[in-house]
């Protein structure tokens, strides 16, 4: 038992000017001593407990009861919860020493032994094993074993079971877990189709937030099934997001310009993942149905029917073409002739037009070649644009192939003889 302290306190006298009203009361009498036993906690263990071993013997039996009692509820607390060890995952030695400063490179579903369920654990699961890692890594337990400061994989405990328990944050840490594999098969993999993918998409299936999800089914699968199941995931509205991977002020001292500019990196990071997620779902969905064989076979049944529907078209218009065979055999070859006749005449006209579309392009390049009938190797703008003026008269108002034949001759010829540009003014003002 710890010794009694006496010690006094004297009250400061009342002031002179206090009047009677003001005098204090005493309107209730203070509830009787009661001793109680403590024990120091946090950052004052260690002090404490150097005090307690160059003190009595008493002090530090009452420590160490303390200690053995909180570590005998804690044991009597796991025996309570009826588990089984043999579900217990191993915690490994790198396991106990995480740092709970670096909790975002940490494993949670490891740190509360439930690694091999992932984002399958429920929240019974999540409130089961939390209780249970607690109950044996509680500070207090730890102390009972000798183990002071040691809360380092409790904190980490902790930590664990705040992201895991809220669903928003438990989203951002499953979009990211680095335990579950995102990669997708190519499409050039060998083997069983359903086999290769109805895991992925199975996987996949969690980050949906249209439930339920359709299943890939297998070779008997209905065409609508199939189809259903392609435009489902074609449209995937998917809840994956990576704000877990945000980048922080980890020196806490930034301005309010060094949080918004993080702010922005990460808001653009994320799009950027984002994006990069949503083209390797398309790239799932596209290597799927290219190899699906169940959308091979539809394609050969299509296939196989509209080739029934022409086969059968054509034997109506053969029995057509036998029955009205000698009826309409005159009639065809008229019109075989109609049509041969106006098919001359419009390659004739589409002959004359090229022709035609020619012969302004050889007009067009000798004024080109000839400067414009400048008299200069290099004409001014204004120069091209008053020559460029009268060609277009020209050609403007010579429809006929053979009438600009005949201008363009007559300018070359000009255009030889030196005088080229007195020519094409003639032209010009006889139009």
């Amino acid at each position: 038992m710890t010794a009694d302290i006496p010690f006094e306190i004297t009250l400061p006298a009342v002031p002179e000017t206090a009047s009677a009203l003001n005098e204090p009361r005493v309107h209730a009498s203070l509830s009787p001593a009661v001793q109680r036993a403590i024990s120091p906690i946090g950052v004052y263990v260690q002090h404490y407990r150097r005090h307690l071993e160059k003190g009595g013997s008493e002090q530090t039996d009452h420590l160490k009861a303390h200690a053995d009692h909180v570590a005998a509820e804690a044991a009597n607390a796991v025996n309570d919860l009826s588990l089984d060890d043999d579900d217990e995952e191993e915690e490994t030695e790198d396991l106990l020493l995480l740092d709970p400063k670096e909790w975002k490179k940490q494993d949670h579903y490891a740190v509360l032994g439930l690694s091999k369920l992932r984002y399958r654990a429920t929240l019974d699961d999540i409130v089961r094993n939390h209780r249970r890692k607690v109950l044996r890594h509680h500070p207090d337990k730890k102390a009972a074993q000798g183990h002071l400061n040691d809360d380092g994989f409790f904190k980490c405990i902790q930590k664990a079971f705040d992201i895991l328990t809220d669903p928003v944050k438990r989203r951002q840490w499953d979009s990211v877990d680095p335990e579950v594999p995102d990669n997708t098969p190519t499409g050039k993999e060998k083997g069983d189709f359903f086999e290769i993918y109805r895991p992925v998409f199975a996987r996949e299936a969690r980050f949906s937030n249209k439930t339920p999800v359709p299943e890939l089914g297998d070779e008997d699968s209905s065409r609508e099934h199939v189809e259903g199941f392609y435009e489902f995931w074609y449209a995937l509205d998917s809840w994956r997001s990576f704000e877990y991977l945000d980048k922080e002020d980890v020196s806490g001292g930034g301005n309010r310009d060094d949080k918004r500019w993080i702010e922005s990196k990460n808001r653009k990071e994320r799009a950027t993942r984002k994006k990069e997620d949503n083209q390797r779902l398309r790239a799932l969905v596209d290597n799927a149905l290219k190899a699906d064989p169940r959308m091979a076979r539809f394609k050969v049944e299509d296939k196989q029917k509209r080739n029934a529907k022409r086969n059968a078209r054509e034997e109506d218009e053969r029995k057509a073409r036998e029955t009205k065979a000698a009826a309409e055999e005159a009639s065809k070859k008229a019109a075989a002739s109609v049509a041969a006749q106006e098919e001359e005449e419009k390659k004739q006209r589409q002959q004359a037009h090229k022709l035609f579309k020619k012969e302004q392009r050889s007009l067009k390049l000798l004024f080109k070649n000839a400067n414009y009938f400048t008299g200069t190797d290099t004409p001014s703008a204004a120069e091209i644009t008053t020559a460029t003026q009268k060609l277009d008269k020209i050609l403007a108002s010579k429809k006929e192939i053979n009438e600009l034949a005949a201008v363009r001759a007559e300018i070359e010829t000009a255009h030889a003889a030196g005088n080229g540009a007195a020519t094409v003014d003639q032209i010009v003002a006889g139009l």
